[in-house]
């Protein structure tokens, strides 16, 4: 799978994790050179905290574009650490 933004692949991983139509792709996956932390958090009643990357293609800025849950619940443990994608970006085979 492959996450795709202003004409950029920003993630790719063939051992995505889908859960409620959401790939969620391995920390290792992403080009970290694309994606700076946000101070953004929201909270998901059975996966936990979320935090938030932003990310910035060619002089583009995309806010909160991927989010990641650093700790999760039990019930969430497959998909801890790993990075979701929405605004925008498309997310392709």
């Amino acid at each position: 799978m492959k996450a795709i933004w202003n004409h950029q692949i920003i993630a790719e991983s063939e051992d995505t994790i889908v859960i409620e139509n959401n790939h969620y792709f391995p920390p290792s996956s992403i080009k970290k050179e694309f994606f700076s932390k946000s101070a953004t958090q929201t909270h998901c009643p059975w996966k936990g905290n979320a935090s938030y990357y932003s990310i910035n293609v060619n002089g583009e800025l995309n806010k909160d574009a991927a989010w990641f849950y650093p700790t999760t619940s039990h019930a969430a443990k497959p998909i801890e650490g790993y990075i979701a994608f929405w605004k925008g970006v498309e997310i392709t085979e």
